[in-house]
C-alpha cells in the first residue's frame, strides 16, 4: 500500500511531513518550510480543487498544485 499524501488529505485534516517521492520537487519544498516532522494543514481549495492551500506548522499558508502536493507523503 503506498503512503498517504497531503494531496489527498480532506478540508481541516492534518497530517505530519514524512518525506518526499520527487527528489527534485523536495529541494523546493524544504526551501518553501516543507520539512519532514512539520505539521500540515488542509485549509481550503480552488472552485476546480486546484490549487489547494496548505497551513504548515501553524506559521503560514502555502499554495501548492495538486501535483506538487501529491509528492509529499505524511504519517
Amino acid at each position: 500500500m503506498s503512503a498517504r499524501t497531503v494531496s489527498q488529505l480532506k478540508k481541516g485534516e492534518k497530517g505530519i511531513i514524512k518525506s518526499f517521492k520527487d527528489r527534485l520537487m523536495s529541494l523546493k519544498l524544504l526551501e518553501m518550510g516543507c520539512v519532514p516532522g512539520c505539521t500540515v494543514r488542509l485549509d481550503g481549495s480552488a472552485p476546480f480543487g486546484d490549487p489547494v492551500c496548505v497551513n504548515i506548522g501553524g506559521q503560514y499558508c502555502l499554495s501548492l498544485r495538486i501535483s506538487e502536493a501529491a509528492t509529499i507523503e505524511i504519517e
